[in-house]
């Protein structure tokens, strides 16, 4: 999708927003320098220390909470922006046809800067087919799109460094590939609810060949900090105030006794926890960094926090309008496998 040349009130508004970027990205940077600062004056504000529970419970809140929403707000701009070049049309368009194998990689790959959430789980799933999308082609995007994302990644760079988002990302991407692979291998065509099977292939949507101005790419940028940040702040707040209570309260030993490296029955115990949890990436990983800081196996925590937000209930739920119980069934416990395996080799080679 070129940009269209621009008239000059438009070249006006694209100065505007490039000076109001840049300024946005100083006064992102002195913030995010001053994260330790701001919390510690928190704490001696309100009188308490750091040596007790609640003092480093409170300082982990407000360490983590702007933290995360920096974080967030950074990456949800630029990834909207990046949106603007992968709708779900372009990426139907880029799909179709693909056969299996090349399909599944780059299916798992528009995955991670396509915007996917439960709530269009559905209509992505039948645009996919109609489009001649084969079925494990579509599950390898689907598993990719939400536990893959670019919070998740984000967020684990800024917490554990490049290290342990690039392992994550590469441990991710596999998973979506071969589970794609294996669900594409069995053949579960017939699985699909009747009414999706009737679908007619072919249906083209307009947008493909839309262009676009930088203008609008910017404003996109804007629109998806405030959809997302907008919705998922509270989870944020939920995510960090359980983590602070974990990181404040709970003792090591304690959280290393289940989750630890020894326990063979951690991972596949954290990956059932996980299931039947709703929230997304912003919202566990502050949970993920106080298990780990309490002693926690990473790829156990890892294997929790991948379950919650590839495998989650609701997502199962609005999917069973398209898919019969045994197609879910299959998505579900091929998925499962993989974290599973991913856990165990988290904890193998860390």
């Amino acid at each position: 999708m070129p940009a269209v040349p621009l008239a000059a009130p438009d070249r006006n508004k694209l100065g505007r927003w490039l000076l109001g970027i840049a300024v946005a990205t100083v006064a992102w940077l002195l913030a995010y320098s001053q994260l330790t600062a701001f919390a510690d004056g928190v704490v001696e504000t309100l009188g308490l220390s750091r040596q007790t529970h609640f003092g480093e419970a409170v300082h982990f809140f407000f360490y983590d909470t702007p933290k995360v929403l920096l974080l967030l707000t950074g990456i949800v701009f630029v990834m909207g922006i990046v949106q603007t070049f992968f709708s779900p049309e372009r990426t139907r368009a880029l799909l179709s046809g693909k056969r299996e194998g090349v399909g599944n990689v780059l299916a798992a790959s528009l995955g991670i800067v396509t915007p996917f959430c439960s709530c269009s789980a559905v209509p992505l799933f039948i645009g996919f087919l109609s489009a001649g999308v084969p079925l494990g082609v579509t599950f390898s995007f689907l598993i990719s799109a939400p536990m893959v994302n670019e919070v998740a990644l984000v967020l684990l760079f800024g917490m554990f460094g490049w290290k342990i988002a690039a392992l994550y990302l590469g441990m991710g991407l596999l998973v979506a590939i071969v589970s794609g692979l294996v669900i594409g291998k069995l053949k579960m065509e017939r699985y699909l609810e009747d009414w999706v099977q009737k679908i007619q292939a072919g249906s083209t949507a307009h947008h493909v060949g839309e262009r676009i101005s930088w203008v609008e790419r910017f404003e996109a940028g804007g629109a998806h900090v405030k959809e997302i940040v907008g919705k998922v702040w509270p989870y944020i707040l939920a995510g960090i105030g359980l983590g602070a209570a974990i990181h404040g309260f709970v003792p090591e030993d304690f959280m290393a006794s289940f989750m630890g490296k020894d326990v063979w029955w951690a991972v596949p115990a954290a990956v059932v926890l996980g299931v039947p949890m709703y929230t997304n990436a912003a919202g566990v990983i502050p949970i993920v960094e106080a298990l780990i800081g309490k002693g926690a196996a990473l790829g156990t925590v890892l294997a929790f926090m991948m379950s919650v937000i590839a495998l989650s209930a609701p997502e199962m739920i609005i999917l069973r309008k398209a898919l019969k119980p045994q197609l879910i069934a299959t998505f579900a416990g091929v998925v499962a496998c993989g974290i599973l395996i991913v856990g165990y080799v988290f904890n193998l080679v860390l």
